[in-house]
């Protein structure tokens, strides 16, 4: 069976976020996948994006991605905070109530591990349980103390050996410096974009799901 994405305009706090929506029949979770850095051109359509929604898919959850403000469709202007992260969860609220009962897994890459990091602290403070965090070469300087991840759930961080825009090193110390069980995945002769290294992005995501 041929499965498609379906384009969707969703409301969003600052006008319409345009999306592209999975609907799977027999979904048994939902996934929700954060995209980079829109300053420099990040949007949902980016390749590491295609390639975690793909993973989602063939684990069997429907997926949502999104444009945040001022990208594409979407309406409103880059706020490169705060802004992103109310987008991101008036998408998860979305994609919630069309699977109530199932469990949200939240994918951010780059600037998006920050947003999906940050949405995931916020379901949780809650009360939301969430099925797992994946952050991938994430953004996490832009970490602080008013975005914190998400506590309880499984976490995995994925994150190039040879990442020319995020720095591995505070990513390793970040990870470090983390009070909470989790994984960290280090991918060798690998860059940010993860050329030629998409299917081995894939083969770490899928048995983790």
């Amino acid at each position: 069976m041929l499965m498609r994405e379906t384009s969707l305009l969703l409301d969003g706090p600052v006008g319409q976020l345009e999306a592209l929506y999975l609907d799977l029949p027999d979904a048994r979770g939902v996934a929700l996948i954060c995209h980079p850095n829109p300053v420099q051109g990040g949007t949902m359509l980016n390749k590491v994006v295609s390639t975690l929604q793909r993973s989602a898919r063939d684990a069997g959850l429907a997926t949502l991605r999104f444009n945040y403000r001022g990208v594409g469709a979407s309406a409103g202007s880059h706020d490169m905070h705060s802004g992103e992260v109310d987008d991101a969860g008036a998408a998860a609220t979305w994609l919630r109530a069309q699977y109530p009962q199932l469990p949200l897994t939240l994918f951010g890459f780059s600037f998006g591990g920050f947003v999906a990091a940050s949405l995931g602290g916020r379901l949780e403070a809650q009360g939301q349980e969430l099925a797992g965090l994946f952050m991938v070469a994430p953004a996490v300087a832009r970490l602080c103390e008013d975005n914190q991840p998400p506590q309880r759930c499984p976490l995995t961080l994925i994150q190039p050996e040879q990442d020319e825009v995020i720095d591995p090193q505070q990513v390793y110390a970040w990870s470090a410096a983390l009070e909470r069980p989790h994984e960290l995945l280090k991918v060798a002769e690998c860059g940010h974009f993860f050329h030629g290294k998409l299917t081995d992005l894939k083969e770490l995501v899928l048995p983790r799901l």
